[in-house]
């Protein structure tokens, strides 16, 4: 069976406040699709570092866990994301600011 999905603005905009109430910035860098677009999560830990979070699809669970991406500077974490939005326009990209790596990806009810 499917797994039930949200739209994209819904679980954006849900992400953000669970961020706000954990006391963790995060801003919207890039708007995509409201409803179906794919969403990257840039974690900057302020050190000039960054680590980019996606979902994909895991064919053996058959759920679409957070997977890291990738983790390196912010600039080539950017870079990434730019290269991204080239080929998808739908995609949305939200960065946070927490020195510890935080990103609230993991937390059971977070689909």
């Amino acid at each position: 069976m499917a797994e039930a999905r949200l739209a994209a603005h819904v679980w954006v905009g849900a992400y953000l406040r669970r961020l706000s109430l954990a006391d963790i910035p995060a801003y919207v860098t890039r708007h995509g699709d409201d409803t179906a677009g794919a969403i990257m999560v840039k974690c900057a830990t302020l050190d000039g570092n960054a680590t980019l979070w996606r979902r994909e699809w895991d064919f053996e669970s058959d759920t679409r866990p957070w997977t890291q991406m990738d983790a390196g500077t912010e600039r080539d974490i950017d870079q990434i994301t730019r290269r991204e939005a080239s080929f998808d326009p739908d995609l949305w990209v939200i960065e946070i600011e927490s020195r510890d790596g935080l990103t609230l990806l993991d937390q059971d009810g977070l689909v």
